[in-house]
């Protein structure tokens, strides 16, 4: 397991903390493939009952590391070649799909951002608390980027409406007003003594049943007719290697507009 994503049991309760404040604990490769690993492992764990998943060194989460995908940022894919960067952004909506089939009660507890793909993470909890210091946006389109995984899990959180003014403006969204939009479930100044109450309540519900119920919510929200993960794979890959991705996170790391908004 990797020292990013630290994991802690007590009884039938697990806390996976994503560990990387120096990176505001972004979504690498290597965080991914570690909660991939937690999630499967939790699928077959009987006498695990909840998850709480959350953040260090107040944050949440970032969102995606674009470090692996640095040299392909505004680069045409050679002729007839098949492009790595879908594998690698599918994988992640996966890891999405398996978060929410998670047969335990997912938790989410956010102090401090929660950006792009940190967003989406959130998007797949049961219950999602937060402190009034959590901010929430979904940045890519300001970047020249498509929100591609994460689009369906917002979608199911916040509904269309909502969901559409979100990813089409990447404006961000303050915790009470994230309280009021229904991203975020409670707000609170102590977010671990809620976590537990929230937990205390919850055990009222028999984990069978709990288990049963989340898969059949999943049967309900599945889109037979696409691949989801694999549709926005392409849509994010042929769009990071567009002009438009590179100025945008050009603009990004030079702190400044992007040509299309100046």
């Amino acid at each position: 397991m990797s020292h990013k994503l630290q994991i802690t049991r007590t009884g039938e309760v697990e806390h996976w903390t994503l560990n990387d404040p120096a990176t505001r604990n972004a979504l690498t490769d290597e965080v991914v493939a570690a909660l991939a690993q937690a999630c499967a492992r939790a699928a077959q764990d009987t006498a695990l009952r909840f998850v709480v998943l959350q953040g260090s060194g107040g944050f949440f989460c970032a969102g995606g590391s674009l470090g692996s995908f640095a040299q392909a940022i505004g680069q045409a894919l050679p002729t007839g070649q098949t492009d790595p960067l879908m594998a690698t952004n599918a994988g992640f909506g996966h890891l999405l799909g398996s978060l929410c089939a998670l047969p335990q009660i997912l938790l989410v507890a956010a102090d401090g951002p929660a950006m792009g793909g940190g967003l989406g993470l959130l998007c797949c909890g049961d219950f999602v608390l937060a402190t009034p210091a959590a901010v929430f946006a979904t940045p890519e389109v300001t970047l020249g980027v498509v929100p591609a995984q994460i689009a369906p899990f917002v979608h199911r959180r916040l509904g269309d409406r909502l969901a559409r003014q979100m990813m089409l403006s990447g404006e961000k969204i303050s915790a009470p007003q994230a309280l009021d939009q229904g991203l975020v479930d409670e707000l609170t100044d102590d977010l671990p003594a809620a976590v537990a109450s929230r937990i205390s309540a919850l055990r009222r519900a028999a984990p069978g049943a709990v288990a049963h119920t989340k898969a059949l919510i999943c049967m309900i929200n599945q889109a037979p007719a696409h691949d989801l993960p694999a549709q926005a794979a392409i849509k994010f890959a042929a769009n990071l290697r567009s002009p438009e991705a590179a100025e945008g996170l050009a603009a990004f790391a030079q702190k400044r507009k992007p040509g299309w908004a100046a």
